[in-house]
Order: C-alpha cells, then structure tokens, then sequence
C-alpha cells in the first residue's frame, strides 16, 4: 500500500470548550427524523479528571478529522456518564443542543405568531443562532374555530417546545433541526452527495419492502368546523410491483381545509413510499454527507441502482478500527400520480 492510500483520521473532544484527556472512541449518531443527534465517549479514568466528568451541564464537542480536513459533528450537553473503575474509563452520552428544546414544556399558543417568529422565538431562548425562513402565516389560522383554539391550548399543556416546532414545519412544509449551535426552520433542500458503489463498503445490505412496492393510496377524512362539512381526500402513487394490489391506508384529521387535506395526503403518501427501498452501508468514514444528503447507489447490477436520501449516518472513531460510518438509505419520495376529491 503506498502512502496516498493511507488514512489518517483524527478526533478531538472538548468538555466545556476544554480538551478532553485521554480520549479511546467516539461516535456520534445523527439523523433525519426530528430528533435530536447522539453521540457517546469513551475515555480513560484518571481521578485527576473528576472535576471534569463528574459534573453537571457538562458539554461536549466532538471534531472528526481526516487528512488534514476537520468538521466539527456534534455539540450537546451529557446525559448520561458512566465510570468503570476496574477498567479506568468514563463514558459519556448525550444529545445535540435540541435537547434544551426537547425537555422544556410548554403552554404557550403563540396564535398571533407566524411559525417563523416562533422558531427564532425558541431558538433565541435557548442560547441558538436562529437560521429560519420567514414564513407569513399566523399559528392561529390553523385553528380558525372556537373549539380549534381550545385543541391548540390543549395541545401547548401537552407538549414540548420542539413538539411544537416539529408541528409548525410539518404545517409549513418545512424542515427543523440543529446543528452546533443553530437551529435550521427552513424548505427542504438535497445537500451535496456522493456516489455509493459496493467497491468502497465493508458491508451492504439492500432491502425491499413488497408490501408498498405497488399501488399506494392514501386518504384523508376530515371534519372542518367553519364549513361545517366533512370530506375526504385521495392521492396515489403507481408503483412498478406488487401484483397489482393498492395498499390503502386512511387517516383522520380534523379541521382541515380541503386544499390542507390534499398537502397531507400527499406528504403522508411520500413518508410511505420512502421506505419502500433501504440501503444499509458500512464504509471507511467520510465527512461530507449529512442527514440531508441525496446519495446515488451504482454498480450493483440491480434496479437498486438509483438515488436515496439519507436517513441515519453513524460515524465512529476507535484506536482499533479507525474511522468507520455506518449509512442508512431510505427511497427517494415518489410523487402522488392521481389526486380525487371524495
């Protein structure tokens, strides 16, 4: 193997923008999901360090290098930490800073709001760099009726501050999600990718789910107070298998507006026909991708062969087996073919 095959990876971590001592493995977890991104530390003891790990609000930022290239992945608070003193390491687990978001509940309705004012509202309360698109609805309107204003407040008893952004996105067509110190409340875009072949994995698994592999269709019920009416929705996707069944499924929401119905149905629709196709990739670590990347699988000689968006990316770096990354590909969303008003 000559020179310019060897990788050199690095990793530091900072506790409380401080170096970490003594650092064995890392690994951080991130995702697409609406959730907050994990990471995990391992590290030796020294009783020296206790004032270091043995304290709360503890905070960590974990840098992945390689080559000489450096990209922070993670900073969040510690959760959990986990000493084995016959061994003499520490463990350390914990999340990215939406968990600030994630454990604070809330009772507030913000209806004279719009969804953007409410996310760098929330972003600007938990110490984030608000980077939100100005959105022009107010919160309010999407409970137009007396009765939906009360379902609002019980909704603000029963949530959290990120509950709440999660649905003001889902209601914008938005994504939400944080990275470092910044909270995104935007369109979703396809970040930069790459293409996957089997040459460049360890391991890769190729997964198809039948049951949505033809016909899907999905329709939405609904009951809505100001018209007083109830109507129903339906979009399909034409799948290329599936013995020529259509899969059905319905789902009931209140208070929606027709024109809310059909964005439903059809946001319900591509969630579904994203798990039609999984791709699971283990690979040498690379920090390019994201959980927003678009990733383009080629060389397996099989219809697998197209593009997936990333759904989960596990990166790893340990004395024993280097850098790692372990991909979870979901289909890219089909589009509704059909659309009907019931």
């Amino acid at each position: 193997m000559g020179d310019a095959d060897v990788r050199v990876p690095s990793l530091v971590v900072l506790a409380n923008g401080v170096l970490l001592p003594g650092v064995i493995e890392a690994e951080v977890g991130r995702n697409n999901h609406y959730a907050a991104d994990r990471f995990c530390v391992r590290a030796a003891l020294s009783p020296s360090d206790a004032a270091i790990w043995n304290q709360a609000g503890l905070e960590l930022e974990l840098r992945f290098g390689l080559d000489g290239a450096m990209a922070s992945l993670v900073t969040g608070l510690v959760d959990h930490v986990r000493a084995d003193a016959l061994r003499g390491e520490v463990t350390f687990e914990g999340r990215d800073l939406s968990a600030g978001l994630i454990e604070a509940r809330t009772r507030e309705a913000f209806a004279n709001r719009t969804a953007s004012e409410v996310a760098m509202l929330l972003a600007t309360r938990h110490g984030l760099l608000p980077m939100v698109t100005p959105t022009v609805t107010p919160v309010g309107r999407y409970y137009q009726s007396e009765h939906e204003r009360v379902t609002l407040d019980q909704f603000a008893r029963a949530t959290t501050e990120w509950d709440l952004l999660v649905f003001l996105a889902q209601r914008e067509g938005f994504d939400v999600w944080v990275e470092g110190r910044a909270l995104f409340f935007a369109p979703p875009g396809d970040a930069v990718g790459m293409v996957l072949s089997p040459a460049q994995c360890v391991s890769l698994r190729l997964e198809r789910a039948l049951t949505i592999a033809g016909d899907i269709e999905v329709t939405v019920k609904s009951w809505n107070s100001a018209r007083q009416a109830a109507f129903q929705t339906s979009v399909r996707r034409r799948g290329a298998g599936g013995g020529g069944r259509v899969q059905s499924y319905v789902f009931v929401r209140p208070n929606l507006t027709p024109d809310e119905a059909q964005v439903f149905a059809r946001r319900a629709l591509e969630d579904l026909s994203r798990h039609e196709r999984v791709v699971e990739a283990v690979l040498p670590g690379e920090l390019g991708l994201s959980p927003r990347s678009r990733v383009t699988l080629a060389g397996t000689g099989t219809d697998f062969d197209r593009d997936y968006d990333v759904a989960e990316i596990e990166r790893r770096i340990s004395a024993r087996e280097g850098f790692t990354e372990r991909l979870r590909l979901r289909s890219v969303a089909a589009e509704a073919v059909e659309a009907a008003y019931g």
